[in-house]
């Protein structure tokens, strides 16, 4: 999903440097080990142009988020519930299970269980992708696929739920099968009407 508000020319490249330095650092110390000079020094920008357009490193990491939501992969279209359901899960396996992207997700998530900024940027995210995928469940509903009234959020969420918790909880890698057992769960429930409103 991409913006039609994101910025072009010296200021896109600008924005892209200083939030890739901020995903380094976050990915290499965290939160409390990120300060404006020193992303500024990563993306090779002036430090005034940080302080002016950021200001403080939860609105950097705000801003890394909204970046990330908007060039984050669309949903897949594969013509049956179960099929985009899976391909959901497996692009966020793929992306939990990413060297790079797992361990920013990992530092994102433990910044905002301290921070109230980087909470709610963070849910806006979640939101974000949320109204990507949930169509997947809305067409299933109209194939006849799923009982009307079924929650698309809450089946999105409750596909993503098993794989986050092994991937904050346990060491063990994320795998396909993973993917595959959340879906199926999913799908049972979704079935059984668990998900519809009342």
């Amino acid at each position: 999903m991409t913006s039609s508000a994101r910025p072009g020319g010296r200021t896109a490249a600008v924005r892209d440097a200083v939030l890739s330095a901020t995903a380094d650092l976050l990915v290499e110390a965290g939160l409390g080990g990120i300060e404006l000079t020193a992303v500024a020094d990563r993306a090779g920008v002036g430090k005034s142009t940080v302080y002016r357009r950021w200001r403080t490193v939860p609105a950097l990491v705000a801003d890394l988020l909204v970046d990330m939501a908007e060039t984050s992969l669309p949903r897949a279209n594969t013509g049956t519930l179960r099929g985009d359901l899976l391909a959901n899960a497996v692009l966020v396996r793929r992306t939990l299970s990413d060297r790079r992207q797992g361990r920013l997700f990992k530092a994102i998530i433990a910044a905002a269980a301290c921070d109230p900024q980087t909470a709610q940027a963070l849910a806006g995210f979640y939101t974000a992708r949320l109204a990507e995928f949930a169509p997947i469940v809305t067409e299933g509903i109209a194939r006849g696929e799923a009982p009307r009234g079924t929650d698309a959020a809450e089946v999105i969420r409750y596909i993503s739920a098993p794989l986050y918790y092994q991937f904050l909880t346990t060491t063990r890698s994320l795998t396909v099968s993973d993917a595959e057992r959340a879906v199926d769960a999913a799908m049972a429930a979704v079935t059984a009407g668990v998900f519809v409103r009342s």
